[in-house]
């Protein structure tokens, strides 16, 4: 039971020599011999094949040369080397015929790469921005973006100032009224041309119309970076097709309120609604946030005299509101 307790109580692997080992495999080898008493404070001699029963009488070990013992130590490790090589040689023999097809062949570049983690997508923005010539097509949605990312997008538009290149960019409507975005816009000055819609697609950003950046999962921690020519051409024609759509930032908004009390948000708003989406989908889609969406549809049912969410379906409906719209 002692010798139970020091193996359960030493305070390493069986794989190597404690003080305590050290110093009794020393007296051992000066002495000639151990007592077997002596060696549970260090079992991991017998571990280690140091030491070996006396033939002459069990209550002895007699140590093992240190010569031999080390030989013995080494040798699975030895062999572990050279497996491990073997295994080395193998793998590169197995990928040396593809070694020379790469060498014959140039790299092609990936029509479409995907970025995970904001620190990557960030570093492949920053890369080909910087690369820009001609033209830079940004959206923005929402308008609660973060001092970061705002301090972000301006470190990588700032170089490109003075270039030449053109720069147009889509906001919602609800960025005009944004401390953060109006900061942004005063610092790039004139050269970057805004527009606003009240709703627009997801972030999308274009350079030079050969690569496209666009968001890949909603949390936006995954990116997709495009440079097949047809992707990228189809989304500069939905651009172009939003920028003809917008309002210039120094124009007003057409959607003053009406004779009956409902503003073209508020019209939007319903829209959304008899669509089926939920508050947080319509204040996303709206670029505002879901308290200040959620105080319109209020407002949009006490104008209609609506007293709960299925009413005012029902309403919205039956006003005529949305033939309005249209008109």
């Amino acid at each position: 039971m002692g010798t139970e307790l020091n193996n359960a109580d030493h305070p390493h692997s069986h794989e190597e020599l404690c003080g305590a080992g050290r110093e009794l495999y020393a007296s051992a080898l000066r002495r000639g011999r151990i007592a077997r008493s002596e060696m549970q404070a260090a079992p991991c001699l017998i571990d280690l094949a140091l030491l070996h029963p006396d033939p002459d009488d069990a209550q002895w070990l007699r140590p093992v040369p240190p010569s031999a013992a080390l030989a013995q130590l080494l040798l699975p490790i030895e062999r572990e080397i050279q497996d491990r090589r073997r295994h080395t040689v193998a793998l590169a023999d197995a990928f040396e015929p593809f070694m020379a097809i790469s060498a014959i062949d140039p790299p092609t570049t990936h029509a479409i790469t995907v970025l995970e983690g904001l620190s990557l997508i960030n570093a492949a923005l920053d890369r080909v921005v910087a690369e820009c010539t001609d033209e830079l097509l940004t959206v923005q949605p929402g308008s609660a973006r973060k001092p970061k990312a705002v301090n972000e997008a301006l470190d990588r538009v700032r170089p490109l100032l003075n270039r030449g290149i053109k720069m147009r960019t889509l906001y919602q409507h609800t960025a005009r009224h944004t401390e953060l975005t109006l900061n942004y816009l005063e610092h790039v000055g004139p050269e970057v041309e805004v527009r606003t819609l009240e709703e627009i697609i997801d972030r999308l950003i274009i350079v030079d119309r050969k690569v496209a950046f666009i968001p890949a999962r909603s949390d936006r921690q995954v990116a997709l970076e495009l440079r097949h020519p047809g992707l990228v051409d189809y989304l500069v024609g939905v651009f172009d097709q939003f920028w003809q759509l917008a309002v210039p930032l120094n124009g007003d908004i057409p959607y003053d309120a009406k004779t009956d009390g409902i503003t073209g948000v508020q019209r939007s708003i319903a829209k959304l609604l008899v669509e089926g989406h939920v508050d947080e989908a319509i204040a996303r889609r709206l670029g505002m946030n879901v308290r200040t969406c959620r105080a319109h549809i209020a407002k949009l049912a006490a104008t209609l005299g609506s007293g709960s969410r299925t009413q005012l379906g029902y309403l919205i409906a039956k006003s005529g509101l949305l033939e309005e719209q249209l008109q």
